[in-house]
Order: C-alpha cells, then sequence, then structure tokens
C-alpha cells in the first residue's frame, strides 16, 4: 500500500466513524429510545416492582437448578410461569417490555437498512460471535 492509499483509507474510516456517532446520537433522540428509557428508570425505581424482579429471579434460579439436577417438576415450572405472568401484568413491567420490543423491532430495522449495501448482517456480526 501507498501513503496515499493509507492517508485514503484512514480518512474514510473517520468519515464512517463520525457517521456512527452520528446514527448513534440520533437513535438516542428518538421518541422511542427517550420512552423506552423513560419506562426503564421507572422500573428502576419502583422499589416494590424490583423487589417482585428478585423474587422472580429467585425461582427462576431455583427452577433452573432443579432442572440441572433432574429435580424439576411441573409444579415448579407453573410457580415460575405465575410469578413471570404476576411481574409482566405490573402496569410499569408491562409498559417497559412493550417498549423494549418496540425499540429492538426499529434496531432490527435500522440493521436491515445498514446490512442492505454489505455482504454481513450488519449488527449480527457487530454484536456477537463464532456464528456460523
Amino acid at each position: 500500500m501507498s501513503i496515499e492509499t493509507d492517508a485514503a483509507n484512514a480518512e474514510g474510516g473517520e468519515e464512517v466513524d463520525a457517521l456512527a456517532r452520528e446514527l448513534g446520537d440520533r437513535i438516542a433522540d428518538m421518541p422511542i429510545y427517550e420512552r423506552y428509557r423513560e419506562a426503564k428508570a421507572e422500573v428502576e425505581a419502583d422499589e416494590d416492582l424490583q423487589e417482585q424482579i428478585r423474587e422472580f429471579e429467585q425461582i427462576r434460579e431455583e427452577f433452573m437448578l432443579a432442572r440441572q439436577t433432574n429435580e424439576a417438576t411441573q409444579e415448579g415450572l407453573r410457580t415460575l410461569q405465575d410469578a413471570q405472568e404476576d411481574l409482566h401484568d405490573h402496569p410499569k413491567m408491562s409498559e417497559y417490555l412493550e417498549l423494549q420490543s418496540e425499540l429492538e423491532l426499529r434496531l432490527q430495522e435500522l440493521n436491515e437498512i445498514i446490512s442492505e449495501p454489505l455482504t454481513v448482517d450488519f449488527g449480527g456480526k457487530a454484536g456477537g460471535c463464532c456464528e456460523d
């Protein structure tokens, strides 16, 4: 490679970096992202809901351990499912999960737009490794 080619590649890379930063800023300014952040903050600030989340996580951990030791029961699964349903029925959690899903769908759409001219799944390759 020549010095001119290296300089052109570096300059093009800086431009792409600037565009990536601008894209991130613009995504952060999207109304769906703002609503998601607000809903997340509300969930995190609600102590009763945080306790319910901790209880659910405890039930899930116990069930997963029981599965690993072949001691899981249908009753344990029902307990886990009921706890998850109760958690998801909480208005703040329900709103948060809905907004999270909407945001993920929008980010997937953006990933597809970015990936269209490429020969790889931009978000899939950027976000993970060791995929076939």
